[in-house]
């Protein structure tokens, strides 16, 4: 399957993940990383199976590079396409809109005919008070820490994509 998986980074943090799920998947797909900064929104219609991460910065604001990207996203025909989120954020410097990114980003596809509730993930472990990320009690999608759950990424992403590689059948 040709997967995509397009990020944006400022710090390199969501990059590093990027590239480890890239490394986990790529044994039995073709994966194919791309900045969001680098592309159009209608380059998502080329990949069978799309792996989308964004960090969340200040009070609930997408990554930068996230930002003409999700406007640009509203409208489009996404239908069919099954997706998966990955996301990084500061949990205890800013408990009332971690990992809203991953919400954002969500809300888009889904609006766009996205299949979604593919890689959903438990909140146990997690010290936050809300979260535009969360649906149905669940994060939608793998919720990262680098900065203060860094000891945590690979064994999250490794787990992660596991998941995913049995998800991925069903495609």
């Amino acid at each position: 399957m040709k997967v995509g998986i397009i990020y944006g980074s400022s710090t390199g943090n969501t990059q590093t993940a990027a590239e480890m799920i890239s490394e986990h998947l790529s044994a039995e797909h073709e994966c194919i990383l791309k900045d969001v900064d680098s592309i159009e929104v209608d380059d998502f219609l080329e990949y069978e199976f799309l792996l989308l991460g964004i960090s969340t910065w200040y009070i609930g604001e997408p990554q930068d590079d996230w930002i003409d990207m999700l406007d640009d996203m509203d409208g489009m025909d996404f239908k069919g396409i099954p997706f998966a989120i990955f996301g990084q954020g500061d949990q205890l410097g800013y408990p009332d809109t971690y990992q809203d990114g991953m919400g954002m980003v969500y809300e888009k596809m889904i609006n766009g005919g996205g299949v979604g509730n593919i890689g959903f993930t438990s909140t146990d472990g997690y010290d936050f008070d809300e979260s535009k990320g969360l649906i149905d009690g669940k994060w939608c999608g793998l919720s990262l820490d680098e900065d203060n759950q860094g000891e945590m990424t690979e064994e999250r992403v490794e787990s992660w994509c596991k998941v995913l590689l049995e998800e991925m059948k069903k495609f």
